[in-house]
């Protein structure tokens, strides 16, 4: 498992295990609840979406690269 990061171990110190563990719970149980709200493939299609997004962003940062690469040589 990944190291904590500072403000979990701030949290660690200053906030029960218990309270953090009943925040987890309703958390889920929040989004349990808004995704029975939304459309059946709706997550599935904002999922798409996203990985969609992330990937026009690559193809630029690629793009700007490149020319940056190509001032260079």
């Amino acid at each position: 498992m990944a190291e904590n990061t500072e403000r979990e171990k701030k949290f660690g110190r200053e906030i029960p295990e218990e309270a953090r563990e009943h925040f987890r719970k309703a958390r889920n149980e929040m989004r349990s609840a808004i995704e029975g709200l939304l459309p059946e493939g709706f997550l599935d299609h904002r999922r798409a979406a996203r990985r969609e997004m992330l990937m026009a962003w690559r193809s630029m940062l690629d793009a700007a690269l490149k020319r940056m690469d190509e001032k260079n040589n």
